[in-house]
Parts: C-alpha cells; structure tokens; sequence
C-alpha cells in the first residue's frame, strides 16, 4: 500500500524539516538545480558608500600688490622668507625675517610662541613657503599666509627689494643640475645603452617633486656651502621675533 503524499508546513523528511525555498527567482532558480537552501537565508548586505578622505587645506595666499599696499599704508604683516641665507643675502623683501625651511621645521615649536596668525610665508615661488605653513599649522598656528607666486612675482610687480651679491637661486640650480644629469646621460647612452637609465630616474623625481610640492634634489643642493651661509643662530631668530613687531 503506498502511503499519501504528505504536504505544506507538516512535511518532514529523515533528517530534520524540509529546507525552505523562499518564492524569489534565486530561490526558484537554485531550486530548480538541485542546490540545498539555508533555512533562513540571510539577505545580501547593503552596499557601503565609499569613505572619503577630505583633503588637506591649502594654506591662503596674499598677492604681491595687496602685500605692498598693507605695507605703504604702515599695515604690513610680519614677513617670514623660508629660503636658505645665501638666497636671502642675494634679494628679499625690506623688513623681512630669514628663517630657512629647514630651521623652521627643527624649532617650529620654538618659533610657534613668537608669531601670530598675521604673517606671511615667502621663498622664491610659493612651494616652500607652503611647506613651511603646513608645518607651523602643525605646530599650532593655523591661517598663516604664503606670498603668491614668491620673490619672482613680487620683483615682477616692481616692489622694493634689498639687494646683495649675486648668485642662482635654488629653483635655478635645480633646473642645472637635472638638466645636466639628463643630458650626460643621454650622450653617455650612445656607448652603454643602460646608463641613459639614470636620466629616466631624474626624471621621474621631478615629476613626483611636481605632484607632493617637495623638491628632494633641492633639499641637497640647500645643504651646500653655496646655499648655507652662515647658519642662523635660532636664539638670534626668536630674539628678532620678540623684538620687533
């Protein structure tokens, strides 16, 4: 004697209830293939914005004219030129302090407690100077304004400068220095095909300098004698900041 077909909610089978099959197309589907179904099938997980990474801020400029007219009307900030002393010594701004970059970012804490928000960032074409903003924000001091376009835009506009003996700029030197590594090696490729593998290399350092804003090449040449000067005393530094407003 056959036994009744057992149906619905009631069916039980050897091992335990019968599997649901939840009426959707992958349930009918995975069905209709032969595939065990979980009990209670979990629904997929809704999908997750992507996080975004708000950028750095970029630090607020100031033009050269806007800079001179503050400064003809007895309003002028105080003004900080981040390039290295010989650089200094060869043209700056009257008044201005001169703090090299690399000072700065060994006693920024130190410096921090004698500056306030109404000062302006210069070297020769606003890159280091940005530099030397984010590391004072980093300190504490937040706002701070760098010179658009550098000492080049601001001898452009006409604006006075205290001049000393003459010498490259490092942005100028730069440019000497991956040129002539550049060329040498080309040349020298014609014999030994490798070595023109190391103007590739200077080149794509200063493809990178131009996408981070640094300059490794120039960070050397900063450190010649050439470029240094004498070192400036950070006690002389932060007596000068003090001193005067």
């Amino acid at each position: 004697m056959s036994r009744p077909l057992v149906t619905g909610p009631s069916c039980r089978c050897a091992h335990g209830p019968a599997p649901a099959f939840p009426d959707t197309p992958l349930g009918i589907s995975r069905l209709m293939n032969g595939a065990p179904m979980a009990e209670n099938p979990t629904p997929p997980a809704a999908p997750t914005a992507p996080s975004i990474t708000p950028a750095a801020p970029t630090a607020p400029s100031i033009t050269p004219a806007a800079l001179e007219r503050l400064r003809r009307d007895g309003r002028g900030p105080r003004v900080l030129d981040v390039r290295t002393a010989g650089e200094f010594r060869t043209a700056h701004i009257p008044g201005s302090r001169n703090v090299p970059l690399d000072l700065l970012r060994e006693h920024r804490s130190a410096l921090r407690a004698h500056l306030d928000g109404d000062v302006v960032l210069v070297c020769r074409s606003g890159a280091r100077a940005a530099q030397a903003g984010a590391l004072l924000a980093g300190a504490g001091l937040p706002g701070l304004r760098v010179l658009a376009g550098g000492m080049t835009a601001w001898e452009v506009l006409g604006a006075p400068v205290d001049r000393g003996a003459g010498r490259w700029d490092l942005e100028r030197q730069v440019r000497l220095v991956a040129g002539s590594v550049v060329l040498a090696t080309g040349l020298a490729g014609v014999l030994r095909p490798r070595v023109h593998l190391a103007g590739t290399a200077v080149g794509a350092g200063l493809v990178y300098a131009a996408l981070s804003n640094t300059c490794a090449m120039g960070g050397l040449l900063a450190r010649l004698p050439y470029n240094r000067g004498p070192r400036p005393d950070i006690r002389a530094v932060v007596a000068d900041l003090r001193g005067k407003p």
